[in-house]
């Protein structure tokens, strides 16, 4: 069944247990949400009871999407203001767009690092019953920054430690 079957057949106002469950969120998320201001004002019964509206379940469904998509708070907050003007510029969306994606590529390159610093140091790890690990060799030491922060506040990392292979090598007592 579609959203939009499920819309029809829905009886407007739907309380927040509803809401959450039409918007694929929890009903604690959405409180967060309406708190932050990116519902903005919600009906309320005369028992203080939350009513929803289908276009109130629409934003929470597009606040769902955008957090999947990785945006910040801030930013949704941006896109849901543009999303509700119909005199937006798209120019504005695709700027907040490009931001993200900026972001998202200097962390994918952070974790890139990350991963290849770990198989270098499992690369370099006997795995055996010796006590010697050059894994916790350099969890004990500070890393050392490669770069500055990223625009996300991401640091690249190397190693703290050039550990040397040590496979096959003799044991030292």
């Amino acid at each position: 069944m579609s959203d939009h079957d499920v819309d029809e057949r829905t009886n407007w106002p739907v309380n927040i247990g509803k809401a959450a469950e039409l918007s694929g969120i929890s009903p604690k998320m959405l409180r967060h949400y309406e708190a932050l201001g990116l519902l903005g004002d919600v009906v309320r019964t005369d028992s203080n009871y939350r009513q929803y509206s289908l276009a109130d379940v629409h934003s929470l469904r597009f606040i769902r999407r955008s957090r999947d998509m990785g945006f910040g708070l801030d930013a949704i907050a941006e896109l849901v203001s543009l999303w509700h003007n119909r005199k937006r510029s798209s120019a504005s969306v695709k700027r907040i767009t490009q931001k993200h994606l900026d972001d998202l590529a200097q962390r994918i390159e952070a974790l890139q690092a990350m991963q290849r610093t770990l198989a270098g140091l499992m690369d370099v790890c006997p795995g055996d019953g010796r006590p010697d690990c050059p894994i916790l060799d350099d969890l004990a030491h500070p890393a050392t920054p490669c770069a500055a922060p990223t625009k996300s506040g991401t640091k690249l990392y190397k190693p703290a430690t050039s550990a040397a292979p040590r496979r096959n090598t003799p044991r030292r007592d």
